[in-house]
């Protein structure tokens, strides 16, 4: 096992009950030596894993707070990274905080269910927390990037990958711009990833538009917690639909 001392979950408990990005149950790193957990599936158990992605810009952080905020019994999973803790984040919170041989003996050991590589640093997704709540039939999401999308579609077929859309180009560009937290050329160079990431909309089973954090979250529950089966895996929305022509 990596040498890491993983925290018990207090401050994670607190996280979710602000309605933060930490998980709901204060989970410590899930541990490598549980071979029974491979096996679970949402066909198991009634739930499936829904996955969120979308270019960088589009909004995902805020629906994914939104969504927390006002239906905490979500699930969202807290990923492992390479990158330096920021200030006011803290382990199990915000991220799990590894080293690149931490990590390296995580996706080695299959303890990941997803991973990618962003601005020099890696992110991934703990695999047993995930399919710790999938078991439990509690709503799960994940919040993650094309590649880490992709990768899921591969290992796990039956899960719900949503496509969060801008209104348009335009929108997009326009957001990115008016952070004014970054120089021109990482702008540039998300909005060149973004051209990427919307050729692929087509890869994955709905698209939301977000014209509305609110509308955007009141579908994705609706998806979460509805009728196992209500929108089977690989049903495709035409990317240029309003929310009001999604079932809204």
């Amino acid at each position: 096992m990596i040498a890491t001392s993983w925290p018990d979950g207090g401050r994670a408990d607190q996280a979710a009950d602000s309605g933060g990005s930490g998980t709901a149950d204060g989970d410590a790193m899930p541990p490598a030596d549980r071979p029974e957990e491979a096996t679970l599936s949402s066909e198991r158990t009634g739930r499936r894993l829904t996955v969120l992605s979308g270019p960088s810009g589009v909004g995902k952080s805020t629906v994914v707070a939104e969504l927390r905020r006002a239906h905490p019994e979500v699930w969202l999973s807290v990923s492992v990274t390479t990158r330096g803790p920021r200030p006011g984040e803290t382990h199990g919170v915000e991220y799990f905080f590894a080293d690149d041989d931490e990590f390296d003996e995580l996706v080695a050991s299959g303890e990941l269910l997803e991973w990618a590589e962003f601005a020099g640093n890696r992110y991934g997704t703990p695999r047993a927390a995930v399919l710790k709540r999938l078991a439990e039939g509690r709503p799960t999401l994940l919040e993650i990037d094309l590649q880490g999308a992709r990768q899921v579609r591969e290992s796990m077929p039956e899960a719900l990958l949503i496509f969060l859309a801008p209104p348009s180009w335009e929108e997009l560009e326009s957001r990115l711009r008016g952070r004014g937290t970054e120089p021109e050329d990482v702008i540039a160079r998300r909005l060149e990833a973004g051209l990427v990431e919307m050729a692929a909309e087509s890869e994955f089973d709905l698209t939301l538009v977000n014209t509305s954090v609110q509308d955007v979250c009141h579908r994705l529950i609706a998806l979460m917690t509805g009728p196992e089966g209500a929108l089977s895996p690989h049903h495709k929305a035409p990317g240029s639909q309003a929310l009001t022509d999604l079932g809204e």
